[in-house]
């Protein structure tokens, strides 16, 4: 009677947590809705301006957010969207800044779900990044009645992150991309200048999610 108790015990057990596990898997046509701090760090700069100093973009934060749609259970299509990220233009051998422009990163990218039943959920992406720069200013006395133009980039994205589950509907997420983002960058007016800006910044996340 001991064993038998034991043994119900145990399936029902077993039961439940195959039942928790699929509550909380990832299905197709799951909408994953995140939002959170985005941090950029560019990894490059400019080409020789022409004026005697090579540029290069500082750090920027802004809030981010990602709408994943599931394809499939494993399969996400993720686009990536942010308030305008603002970053200061310096020169870079001494840091002295000499403008500054704002930007959006939107971003597709096609991601897998290694383990989609699973309450830590990685992920890997591959995908493209349009990036438009507006607002551009440089810093008053630098080069006077001249202006800064930074025409508009599309890339290569790479992507990897995590889901950890905090109920059934709730989530925590990191992620990180790296984006392949190249700007042809013009001075015009009293001084005139045409150069190739590398921004290709290393782009942090950390945010909360809903599964609808």
């Amino acid at each position: 009677m001991s064993r038998t108790f034991k043994t119900t015990a145990l399936t029902a057990a077993l039961a439940m947590a195959l039942g928790a596990g699929t509550a909380n898997a990832l299905e197709q046509g799951d909408i994953l809705v995140r939002g959170g701090l985005g941090y950029i760090q560019p990894t490059g700069e400019s080409d020789p301006t022409g004026l005697g100093l090579n540029v290069e973009a500082d750090t920027g934060a802004s809030f981010a957010f990602t709408l994943t749609y599931m394809a499939t259970d494993h399969m996400g299509i993720e686009l990536l969207g942010a308030a305008p990220f603002e970053h200061n233009i310096d020169v870079a051998e001494n840091g002295i800044k000499v403008g500054e422009t704002k930007h959006l990163p939107p971003t597709l990218t096609l991601q897998y779900y290694f383990q989609p039943s699973a309450k830590v959920r990685p992920y890997v992406g591959v995908g493209v990044n349009y990036t438009t720069f507006f607002d551009e200013d440089l810093e008053a006395g630098v080069l006077p009645n001249s202006n800064l133009d930074l025409d508009d980039s599309i890339g290569l994205a790479l992507q990897a992150g995590v889901d950890i589950d905090l109920n059934d509907r709730w989530f925590v997420n990191g992620s990180v991309w790296y984006m392949d983002i190249n700007t042809d960058a013009s001075i015009s007016g009293a001084t005139n200048s045409n150069f190739e800006v590398a921004i290709d910044p290393v782009v942090l996340f950390a945010g909360i999610g809903y599964r609808f």
